[in-house]
């Protein structure tokens, strides 16, 4: 298990737009984080950074202080407004996924579909699902192969207040098992009732604690 990460000096730039601007942040095993901001104040972005999903411009990226491609870590992300194939089943479209990393068996599929308060049986494609069930559907993914890392990006959007109660829930689950959690909202209830440390984060600068 993945005990630290630490972003040093992060910067991305799209063109002549600075989207992250010197992100220095550490993170340790067990704790959950919050990152607060309006909406294209770089969150999203700085989730992607750190799953690999995009390379910043400058700065470093560490993992128990070695980089991405000597620690190989093992990284969940639910990125809002991502989506699965609308033809297959949930347990179909997780299945597929699990099958480019091979992390995660059937088994633990079917418990992470179960965990998030859907049917692994349902048989109904995913372009069927409600937009509630399609959060869970995504926080399952982010959590089946049992993450060192997990990145979750406005995971309560669309969902019943049951619904928010079981994320926080699978949240602090995460946490207890030793992950590093990281979640961005923008609902204040979601950030202060979860995270140990709080920032914000404005037009690609991460502010002091709040």
């Amino acid at each position: 298990m993945i005990q630290e990460v630490k972003l040093e000096n992060i910067t991305k730039q799209i063109g002549t737009t600075t989207i992250l601007e010197s992100i220095c942040l550490t993170m340790k095993c067990g704790q959950i984080y919050g990152i607060t901001g309006e909406n294209g104040s770089g969150k999203t972005m700085l989730m992607r950074v750190i799953a690999g999903l995009v390379n910043p411009s400058s700065g470093q990226l560490l993992f128990d202080g070695k980089n991405r491609v000597d620690a190989d870590p093992n990284i969940g992300i639910m990125i809002e407004n991502a989506s699965l194939y609308p033809e297959l089943s949930g347990r179909e479209n997780l299945r597929l996924l699990a099958s480019i990393r091979k992390r995660a068996t059937n088994e633990e599929i079917d418990h992470a579909i179960r965990r998030v308060g859907l049917e692994p049986e349902d048989k109904r494609m995913f372009r069927k699902y409600s937009l509630g069930m399609k959060q869970r559907l995504m926080l399952a993914q982010a959590i089946m192969e049992q993450p060192e890392v997990l990145l979750l990006d406005e995971p309560t959007n669309a969902i019943d207040r049951k619904g928010v109660e079981l994320v926080h829930q699978i949240m602090s689950e995460e946490a207890q098992r030793g992950a590093i959690v990281l979640l961005a909202s923008h609902v204040d209830y979601d950030i202060r009732s979860l995270c140990s440390r709080v920032f914000l984060i404005e037009k690609g600068r991460l502010q002091m604690e709040v």
